[in-house]
């Protein structure tokens, strides 16, 4: 038993056991044993074969993620490997994450090149093997099949020599009769009569057989004056070769006729567009947005405010060396709401309103790949130094791809900030399952004319902003929508309510 455990399922040993040859096998006192040589290479070439290599697959790296990009390998063929060590990076949905490596070892064959695209989740990226073993023999196992679908550059195929496009059959015009155009109401009168338009005279503008021309055939026909329509056999039409095109006769009646049926507009020909290649990150916000759009019924609340006080307090600040930016005033002020409000802080399970826990606000950041909300956890409990330090870190990390994913996974309410690109106002698309989104605009002087403290009435600058909140309604109705709009408005122009 023990020598035959040791031989495995050799093919040369299989050879000698069956009487095909000597193939290197001595017989000595302790039975058959492999020679020398023969030995050594033996065990050489089992050693590849006992080798059960670790699977390094696609991993799942955020909630919404159903496949990912293979951006850069870290490692190369052959390069020991420790546990934690970063063996490549992988564009999600959300951003570009290293993956760690679990096990230590040789990474023994990258399966997905790096520039890989769509690679589904499960699919087999990589094998590792373990110290000592022989990497270079390695072999992708069977039963673990090709990464679906890894994009490859696209090749626009051959134009076909005759390519076939559908053209709309034409109706034969039957000659000596007139062919009107029907209003709804007259089609209805002549079918349910077996009247036939040609019967009568068409009174209506551009030739149009209209309700009072049908009615008028309908007291002939009654008058015995005109007989029912009866339509014609239809001969069997057989398939024949496409004509060449003849001039078109000049019709032998005045127009209008029926109009003559749209052609379908063809798909765009090969050459004639540039393809832009889209990362996941823009297909998933395409499809997230889809949704929300198709499936939330957005309402929708504007005020303006008033930053007179917060301006002034942020020239105080910097003073003192403190850097806070308006849009961190912006993010304290709706937090400090959401505590006041809770109703507000919710979001839509499918069934009802789910009231959150945790204040934490999503701020959208734009970046070359597209948009993505960092987000300010417990956001109410932090100072506006705190909030200012978060935002442009976690900015930055965004930008440069680099946001784990319990760093922009989750929130309960979103703000998008567009006032720096000029803009005065706008409405933002809800970022489920959130219930709510502000869309803040640019603050902008604008004279108001006011009373001073005698009561004269005078011209004052103030330093507008307006703000747009869109509010899922099946959550936040519009009279909730409203009393939010009026405390957030009231804590941001008053600053120090946000301490």
């Amino acid at each position: 038993m023990a020598a035959s455990w040791r031989l495995g399922c050799d093919p040369r040993v299989m050879r000698c056991l069956l009487g095909f040859g000597n193939c290197g096998l001595v017989k000595g006192a302790a039975g058959w044993s492999l020679g020398r040589g023969a030995s050594w290479r033996w065990y050489h070439s089992t050693q590849s074969l006992w080798a059960d290599p670790i699977k390094i697959l696609m991993p799942s790296l955020s909630p919404t993620m159903e496949e990912g990009n293979i951006v850069k390998w870290l490692k190369k063929e052959g390069e020991a490997v420790s546990a934690g060590d970063a063996l490549c990076e992988i564009e999600t949905d959300k951003a570009v994450v290293t993956l760690d490596a679990s096990d230590d070892g040789i990474l023994a064959k990258i399966v997905v090149a790096e520039g890989s695209k769509n690679v589904r989740l499960g699919s087999l990226i990589g094998l590792l093997v373990e110290e000592g073993e022989d990497w270079k023999h390695v072999e992708i196992p069977k039963d673990v099949g090709p990464p679906s679908p890894v994009s490859k550059p696209s090749v626009p195929p051959p134009p076909s020599p005759q390519p076939q496009i559908s053209t709309p059959v034409k109706k034969e015009h039957t000659p000596g009769k007139l062919q009107f155009r029907l209003s709804p109401a007259a089609r209805n009168i002549l079918e349910k009569h077996a009247l036939d338009a040609n019967q009568g005279t068409a009174t209506g503008p551009r030739g149009i057989f209209t309700k009072e021309d049908a009615l008028k055939l309908v007291q002939l026909k009654e008058m015995g004056k005109i007989t029912e329509s009866r339509p014609s056999p239809a001969l069997p039409t057989t398939p024949t070769a496409p004509l060449p095109p003849q001039a078109t006769a000049t019709p032998s009646y005045p127009r209008p006729m029926i109009p003559p049926v749209s052609i379908p507009g063809q798909p765009n020909v090969a050459g004639t567009f540039t393809e832009i290649p889209a990362s996941n990150i823009r297909r998933v916000i395409a499809k997230r947005l889809t949704e929300s759009k198709s499936t939330i019924p957005h309402a929708y609340a504007t005020a303006d405010c008033d930053l007179g006080a917060v301006l002034k307090v942020r020239q105080n600040l910097a003073r003192d060396d403190i850097k806070v930016s308006v849009n961190d005033f912006i993010i304290k002020a709706a937090a400090v709401t959401l505590k006041q409000m809770p109703n507000v802080n919710a979001s839509w399970d499918g069934e009802g309103p789910k009231q959150l826990p945790f204040i934490d606000i999503s701020v959208a950041v734009a970046t070359d790949k597209g948009l993505i909300t960092p987000i300010i956890k417990d956001a109410a409990a932090k100072g506006l130094q705190e909030i200012a330090d978060s935002v442009k870190a976690l900015s930055k990390k965004a930008r440069d791809g680099k946001l784990l994913p319990e760093e922009y996974q989750g929130g309960s309410f979103s703000i998008s900030n567009l006032g720096m690109f000029g803009i005065d106002e706008f409405t933002a698309v809800i970022n489920p399952p959130q219930a709510c989104i502000l869309a803040v605009g640019r603050f902008r002087p604008v004279l108001k004319l006011t009373q001073d403290e005698e009561g004269n009435a005078k011209l004052q600058q103030h330093q507008l902003i307006t703000v747009t909140m869109s509010s899922d309604s099946r959550v936040v109705d519009d009279e909730l929508a409203t009393r939010f709009l009026e405390s957030f408005k009231a804590n941001l122009e008053n600053p120090f309510r946000l301490a």
